[in-house]
């Protein structure tokens, strides 16, 4: 029960990475404030958690209603001691030499500035909370390319340079900050990027599930699950000495060329030495 009495804020909250995030939180003891804009999958999700959930519709590409969560969970248990800044989407696909002002901007409000006013709104209610803490959700695609669409992986690589600046900002508050990085995770992110209609979502989640497979080391996809064991340690006391940090979570795939785990799959020295061999023959 590593939050009990803890009041704790996460967006992004109906599905996925923030849904598992709610359960695990709510499971050690915490009231969770979960904001999302999907009304639906937020009230049921509430209405299963024997109050421990509470649901508040919220768009965070609004400022304002970022402000009114803050301010909702606040006068609701009398102050914030954990944020989780999750909510997202894939953002504008378009490669840069095609993107327009009006798609950049829409990325950049939902996966950037979203985090900087959740930040900004929820540390009034914060101050003065022992143990206080904020998470991030970054992604890998924040620290290379070939993970994502190119305004996603620039929002997402702000993410984790404001968790490092601000992090220094609220070190005077004894508010830690820090970002997760997930890799591939079992969500509905990749097939709403691609329009896949609501009735194939599904499938199409499995079969990009059985691809991560065999994307990096570890030989099974990234659950939700995964990410929010990271979140709540990072939240925890037992993360007291870390602040202003990103964390992989992707069950290695950045550790290098994919040939260094599998050795079927072709490697630039494999074709050198091919090619030697063809040679010399």
């Amino acid at each position: 029960m590593r939050f009990a009495g803890k009041t704790v804020v996460i967006t992004g909250a109906a599905s996925g990475i923030g849904k598992a995030s709610c359960l695990l939180f709510a499971s050690e003891g915490a009231t969770v404030i979960a904001a999302d804009i999907d009304e639906k999958g937020g009230t049921e999700l509430a209405a299963t958690s024997n109050g421990k959930i509470h649901f508040k519709r919220t768009d965070v590409c609004k400022p304002e209603e970022i402000k009114a969560l803050m301010d909702f969970a606040a006068e609701k248990t009398g102050g914030i001691d954990v944020v989780f800044n999750n909510a997202g989407a894939g953002g504008d696909r378009a490669p840069i030499e095609e993107i327009d002002p009006e798609g950049w901007d829409r990325t950049m409000d939902l996966l950037l500035r979203s985090v900087a006013m959740g930040v900004r709104y929820a540390v009034p209610h914060m101050i003065g909370r022992e143990g206080a803490a904020i998470v991030n959700t970054a992604s890998i695609a924040g620290l290379g390319a070939g993970y994502s669409p190119t305004a996603y992986a620039v929002a997402k690589c702000g993410v984790i340079h404001l968790t490092k600046v601000g992090a220094t900002d609220l070190a005077k508050h004894n508010i830690r900050m820090n970002a997760i990085c997930p890799g591939f995770i079992q969500t509905n992110i990749f097939s709403a990027s691609l329009d896949v209609p609501d009735e194939m979502r599904a499938a199409a989640n499995e079969v990009i599930f059985e691809i991560s497979n065999h994307t990096q080391p570890v030989k099974r996809g990234g659950k939700p699950e995964d990410i929010a064991n990271m979140v709540a340690f990072l939240a925890s006391k037992e993360a007291g000495f870390i602040t202003g940090a990103h964390f992989v979570v992707d069950g290695g795939i950045t550790t290098g060329q994919p040939h260094s785990w599998n050795p079927e799959a072709p490697g630039i020295f494999d074709a050198l030495e091919n090619f030697v061999s063809a040679n010399n023959a």
